[in-house]
């Protein structure tokens, strides 16, 4: 096989499955990439953005919390939500933003706030707005 298997996959569907050039995520120790031939490894992923290489085009998926493993040549993301750049609704994202932002500011006083669950929304809405931007530039 030419290249590497990219598969991202949420419980929902399978966002992407293509053979790439190369994958750069968002990992739980830092931004990592992977081109064909890399050393297996598994580790976690946070909410950010997900770049994938084909034909010498850039693609952009925001992906939240999860897994990506690399073995043979495929990378393999298991993640509970993700979205390619095109498909992303920029006002609803800005408006779940807003809603977290509002969350996280009376979670002080409320405590039936659940501040973890409004941290990742906001993180979740802030990848999906950083995506949709890094992909209407690299157009």
């Amino acid at each position: 096989m030419a290249g590497l298997l990219l598969e991202v996959v949420t419980p929902e569907r399978v966002v992407v499955r293509e053979t790439v050039e190369s994958v750069t995520a968002p990992g739980s120790l830092g931004e990592f990439g992977v081109l064909e031939g890399h050393v297996a490894f598994l580790t976690g992923i946070v909410p950010g953005a997900l770049k994938y290489n084909k034909d010498g085009v850039s693609h952009f998926i925001a992906v939240t919390t999860g897994f990506c493993e690399v073995l043979d040549n495929k990378v393999s993301v298991l993640v509970d939500a993700a979205e390619r750049a095109e498909d992303i609704d920029v006002e609803r994202a800005m408006r779940a933003m807003e809603r977290a932002k509002e969350r996280l500011a009376m979670a002080r006083e409320r405590p039936d706030i659940d501040l973890i669950r409004a941290e990742l929304a906001l993180k979740r809405a802030v990848a999906r707005l950083k995506v949709a931007e890094v992909a209407k530039v690299s157009r």
